[in-house]
């Protein structure tokens, strides 16, 4: 029988390399972030978000959180070739050459500022740069490698998104922003550390600081416990104010009691990939929060 012709797949092909740039922006983290930043959008009027704003906003903010998850691989480069997670990012297999990075993450960060000093206003545009360099150059190049609080200062950064959403509509801070950015800044400790306790090892190897290897998995477990505590109290802060009504403040407390749980089960009662699933977990919380926020915005209006 004549043997099947084997189609080549050649990694320096346009295709593939596409596939590596777009995997450096980090896709699903940004996909999510920006659905906080439409969150702040929303709430940040009574009626329909005005069109420039909400596409050029999400674009421009979309393409500067792009170029910091570049700038991250790129940094992180070393280190993600000894980790079994990130061991197959795109510049550590080579299949993409450290000056085309830096090239890509530098253009696409400038892109973005553009669209949105142009399109949007010059404050959307200077505190998304400063979120860019937060997580990018304080957090990734210093923090991350300085302390194991890394996740906690360095999460500030992180927690931006709803804020710059609310400054994209309005040109101009407000309370309300501030409390979306508490509650991410407060979800973000327990959500890396259930992730550190699984990767610990890893960590480890590679000299990163992060709890559970400085302080031992039991410390971290009970950190992630009291911060979902404390998660639970910032989800709040949104009806104590009046900003949102019943939809959101079931939904949400549902949401805390399952992440506390979750967490006082990993921390008295772990199974093997606890920690994994109560990462996981972590995710839809956040993705629901959200997406409760703005059902019950605009089911009350």
């Amino acid at each position: 029988m004549p043997k099947p012709i084997a189609l080549s797949r050649n990694p320096s092909t346009p295709l593939f390399q596409w596939r590596a740039y777009y995997e450096m922006t980090k896709p699903k983290v940004v996909a999510l972030m920006l659905l906080t930043v439409l969150v702040g959008m929303c709430l940040a009027v009574p009626g329909v978000v005005p069109i420039v704003p909400l596409i050029a906003g999400m674009a421009g903010i979309g393409m500067m959180a792009g170029s910091a998850a570049a700038f991250n691989h790129l940094i992180d480069r070393r280190i993600d070739g000894l980790m079994a997670r990130t061991y197959n990012r795109p510049l550590p297999k080579g299949r993409v050459s450290i000056a085309k990075a830096l090239t890509f993450s530098c253009s696409l960060g400038i892109l973005g500022f553009v669209v949105l000093y142009v399109l949007v206003n010059p404050l959307t545009a200077w505190l998304t740069f400063a979120s860019l360099i937060g997580y990018a150059v304080v957090y990734t190049a210093y923090l991350k490698r300085a302390t194991p609080q890394n996740i906690v200062v360095g999460g500030l950064a992180g927690a931006m998104p709803p804020l710059l959403g609310w400054t994209a509509v309005t040109g101009e801070f407000h309370g309300n922003a501030l409390l979306l950015v508490i509650i991410i800044f407060a979800w973000t400790p327990p959500h890396f550390w259930a992730l550190a306790i699984h990767r610990r090892v890893e960590y480890a190897k590679v000299d990163i600081p992060m709890l559970p290897v400085t302080h031992g998995v039991e410390f971290t477990k009970t950190c992630i416990f009291l911060y979902t505590i404390l998660l639970a109290i910032a989800c709040l802060l949104p009806v104590l104010v009046g900003m949102c009504g019943p939809v959101y403040l079931v939904s949400s407390t549902l949401l805390s009691v399952t992440f506390i749980y979750k967490a006082w089960q990993l921390k008295f009662h772990e199974e093997p990939g606890m920690a994994m699933k109560l990462f996981k977990f972590s995710i839809y919380h956040l993705m629901l929060l959200f997406i409760a926020l703005l059902v019950d915005h605009y089911l009350w209006l």
